[in-house]
């Protein structure tokens, strides 16, 4: 274990750019692997269904003519692969594709209801499904593709397929769990969502599916249940360090990078993990940001969000997330050292945590 944390810590303090070339190049080889099948899925939808996700995914626009858009990252289909490759090698991987696909699905089929429920307008530099099909379309086709996930691991014919079908069916309940937990939170004043809701929430909400495909690595792995259930903590422990990091970003992030506009979350009064830290905090800057998300934003007002911003930052909202961030990537190297003790056969899953919790904007 110490010369697992040895190296890992030299690999996280590494260059960055070094870092982001390895995580870049394995999200590269991710998509050329993964996007095939996760068209041939899409491409069996009735065409109702098919035109709203690929126009989700970013491959037609609104009117159905094609488009170069951006499908994602696919960070969690990559880290069904790279887990896989870590306990099983190549064959493993080449094994996993459609373990992979269909994480990928249910990620998006996530994404499409949670922009219905939070009303956001903007995802990757596009306006959301909901709000060019409209809501109940935006759903179905949601619904659509989480049944296309659970089609692809019950017809193939791996003999992990069955265990991981019954992982994922199960992270989906988590998650929508999560959801539900956390627009209940927004229902609630400023100053009545602790700091232990919220990291419960996230962790169902974001933390779950990344620790469950890391977990479906595993198992395509054929990787003991000690191991499977480590990678599986590895997964959540860095999904709540990305969640963090997001948080900020949502905040404090740069609009041309994010594809979101300046302070959304704050314009929507979202209880993200910053700003529940920072109205616990029991400083005088909480009660100038419970002042603040008392009133619902007037759209437009510019100022008022950098206000906001700035009660946060000065009651310590940024600065927890971020400490809070680096401890949970920590016990993430912690949990994966159990699994997969090599340092190098762990330098794939470790780049992919990096690029994920190090991003600035």
């Amino acid at each position: 274990m110490a010369e697992f944390m040895t190296e890992a810590k030299q690999h996280s303090t590494g260059t960055q750019s070094a870092d982001g070339q390895e995580a870049a190049a394995i999200l590269e080889r991710t998509r050329a692997s993964v996007d095939p099948e996760l068209r041939a899925a899409i491409d069996s939808l009735p065409g109702s269904m098919r035109r709203i996700a690929l126009y989700h995914f970013g491959w037609e626009h609104a009117d159905g003519t094609p488009a170069a858009g951006n499908a994602g990252k696919a960070i969690r289909p990559a880290l069904v692969l790279t887990a896989a490759a870590a306990l099983g090698g190549p064959g493993a991987l080449d094994a996993a594709v459609r373990a992979a696909a269909a994480v990928e699905l249910v990620h998006n089929f996530t994404l499409l209801h949670d922009d219905v429920m939070d009303r956001d307008t903007t995802r990757r530099h596009r306006p959301t499904a909901w709000t060019v099909f409209g809501d109940a379309d935006a759903i179905l086709a949601g619904d659509a593709l989480q049944a296309l996930a659970l089609g692809l691991l019950a017809e193939d014919p791996h003999p992990a397929s069955g265990p991981a079908a019954a992982r994922l069916a199960a992270c989906v309940v988590e998650l929508c769990a999560g959801q539900h937990a956390d627009t209940e939170m927004e229902r609630r004043g400023p100053g009545e969502v602790t700091l232990d809701e919220v990291l419960t929430m996230a962790e169902a909400k974001t933390g779950a599916l990344i620790g469950c495909a890391c977990a479906l690595g595993a198992l395509y792995a054929g990787a003991s249940a000690e191991d499977v259930e480590a990678l599986d903590a590895f997964g959540r422990e860095a999904g709540l360090a990305f969640q963090l990091i997001d948080d900020v970003i949502g905040i404090w992030g740069d609009p041309r990078r994010t594809g979101k506009p300046v302070g959304a979350d704050l314009a929507a009064r979202k209880k993200s993990l910053p700003v529940v830290a920072a109205l616990t905090s029991g400083t005088p800057a909480a009660a100038e940001l419970a002042e603040l998300y008392a009133v619902p934003y007037e759209k437009g007002d510019e100022d008022e969000i950098a206000r906001t911003a700035l009660a946060v930052e000065r009651a310590g909202g940024r600065d927890w997330a971020q400490v809070q961030a680096a401890d949970r990537m920590a016990r993430a190297m912690q949990d994966l050292a159990r699994a997969v003790p090599d340092p190098a056969e762990a330098g794939g899953l470790l780049a992919l945590a990096e690029f994920v919790t190090r991003r600035s904007s």
